[in-house]
């Protein structure tokens, strides 16, 4: 089967990578070739706090030489625990200068979460701020066995009473300038980059290794389909630990632009007011990021002040087609509109629509982005037919050499040489790949097995939700049976409403039993929703309190 899986897709049909310079090999060459190209150019604009390419280098390379004074080693992981800042980004590419590998983690994480992650890549360094003092310092574990912790904050590191050293970050990157002296000739395109934590849909955290070549070719890729240049101004709601949120960084520093950062997504007017002002040339998103902008923000109002507008791209999981035909009747008609399918697996991204095939393929992921080869594979072991549903798998440059410490789940991965998504899909008769719904979260509901995805979108099309999940409650009789959470447009939607829309658009079989009602579905820090969260907080809503204009025919 394996050399038959090898052979399906020849070498020739792949769009070939057009590197934006053949000299950038290693993740940390796109600040150098940037500072190099452009060293007063802002890099990164955050509130008042503009920093240039030459300062975030050479703040980088202090980083690096401290590392490496401190007995840092090629290879070593090193924890980052930061929100998005200037800081971050230092430190991100200041690990990499010292050869070491950066591993940032959940913004999120709880206590033991936090020592999971530090026992699991045997960090012995951890960068961080003030916001995180009590997380880290709230275990009797000796702070994880973590022998120094490097610390951003807003006065200097009180003396360490235990182990380990507090170290002050702002004196370890102004440090005075001299010669950096790094592992750089022995650093190869093969060696770890970065580990990037992902729960997935199943099973506990997972480390996904990344190259510096997973990174830098899909880097590359992103560039060439989207036409970056260092006239970009990218505006940042994402959190740069989770992947896509730290390919935009890597994309724009690689063509010299400008990535803006904005932690205030909650007041999403806030953010709109920011990319008018800062000329932002593109905005990008998950699902609920573009539902709230569309129903919790005036950007139907403010269309016409984002002339600069470029593109908005839009990945991390399936949105719905009512949210992007909305979405395309209130931004400006020049600002291109681009699906995306991608992995932490992959290093950020497998495909993209092309814009001009949205209007009638609005529903696809489009098709592989330069590099990326993609297959869907039937239950027998073959290349599925035209329209039949099957598993997505995916191979490439950038795709993962595997999981840190998990052997078994590696091979199931990239089991005979493809990466396997775990999503269900099919391929259109013009190669345009669909996806329809997770393996892990198809519903057997009586005889039938069910996407919620399919259902979740006929909801949206009511025009009833901001946002709405499909859940799957255990039932003596039927296996499952089918339940609503969701967030109303209007507090005056009542579930009778919502039953008799499902009754006359859904088959009986597809027909939720029941709906409730709140203010926001739980989401992880990445923005998408988390279904868990979900099941348990459907669970937890019993009384009238907790729901928004539920009636007693709901319960």
């Amino acid at each position: 089967m394996l050399q038959a899986m090898k052979t399906m897709i020849r070498e020739d049909t792949m769009v070939p990578i057009k590197p934006i310079d053949p000299s950038v090999t290693l993740v940390h060459h796109f600040l150098e070739r940037s500072a190099r190209l452009y060293p007063d150019k802002a890099a990164i604009v955050h509130g008042k706090t503009r920093v240039t390419y030459s300062e975030i280098n050479i703040r980088a390379d202090n980083l690096a030489r401290h590392l490496l004074s401190m007995g840092v080693q090629k290879g070593d992981r090193i924890a980052l625990l930061m929100e998005n800042c200037v800081e971050y980004v230092i430190s991100y590419y200041g690990i990499m200068k010292a050869g070491a590998v950066a591993a940032p983690l959940n913004s999120d994480l709880k206590p033991e979460g936090l020592r999971y992650a530090i026992d699991d890549l045997e960090a012995r360094i951890l960068i961080s701020s003030s916001r995180f003092s009590k997380l880290i310092t709230g275990s009797d574990s000796g702070i994880f066995g973590l022998t120094h912790l490097i610390l951003k904050s807003s006065h200097q590191p009180p003396a360490a009473s235990r182990q380990p050293p507090v170290l002050s970050f702002d004196l370890v990157v102004s440090s005075p300038r001299s010669a950096l002296r790094t592992p750089h000739s022995a650093l190869l395109s093969s060696d770890l980059a970065s580990i990037i934590y992902t729960s997935g849909s199943t099973g506990g955290p997972k480390g996904v290794m990344l190259t510096h070549r997973n990174i830098v070719d899909n880097t590359f890729s992103i560039c060439q389909y989207l036409d970056l240049t260092e006239k970009d101004i990218q505006m940042c709601v994402l959190p740069f630990f989770y992947v896509m949120g730290k390919s935009l960084l890597n994309t724009h520093f690689a063509v010299g632009g400008t990535v803006v950062v904005n932690n205030q997504f909650a007041f999403p007017a806030t953010v709109l007011k920011e990319m008018i002002a800062e000329k932002v040339t593109g905005f990008s998103g998950v699902p609920s990021t573009f539902a709230y902008l569309l129903h919790r923000s005036p950007l139907a109002a403010s269309c016409d002040k984002l002339s600069s507008l470029r593109y908005v791209t839009q990945a991390g999981g399936h949105m719905s087609r009512a949210i992007k035909e909305q979405l395309r009747r209130v931004l400006p008609s020049h600002a291109e509109i681009i699906i995306m399918y991608g992995a932490t697996e992959a290093a950020a991204r497998l495909s993209y629509l092309e814009p001009s095939r949205f209007a009638d393929k609005m529903e696809s992921i489009g098709k592989a982005i330069p590099g990326v080869e993609l297959i869907v594979m039937n239950g027998r072991d073959k290349e599925a037919a035209i329209g039949e549903v099957g598993e997505l798998m995916a191979r490439g440059s950038n795709i993962m050499p595997g999981y840190l410490n998990k052997p078994e789940a590696t091979d199931k991965a990239l089991a005979n040489g493809w990466y396997h998504t775990g999503d269900q899909a099919y391929k259109d008769e013009e190669g345009f790949f669909f996806v329809v719904g997770r393996q892990d979260d198809l519903l057997k509901v009586g005889g039938h097995r069910l996407s919620p995805q399919e259902i979740e979108d006929a909801l949206m099309e009511s025009g009833l939700f901001v946002e709405v999940v499909v859940l799957g409650v255990p039932d003596e009789f039927l296996g499952n049976k089918l339940v609503i959470l969701a967030v109303p447009s209007n507090n005056s939607c009542t579930s009778n409403e919502v039953m008799s829309f499902c009754a006359g658009r859904l088959p009986k079989y597809k027909v939720p039993s029941e709906v409730r009602f709140v203010k926001n579905l739980p989401k992880k820090t990445s923005g998408k929703i988390d279904r868990k969260g979900c099941r348990a907080l459907f669970v937890e809503v019993q009384d009238k309190q907790w729901i928004t204009g539920i009636n007693e025919g709901a319960r």
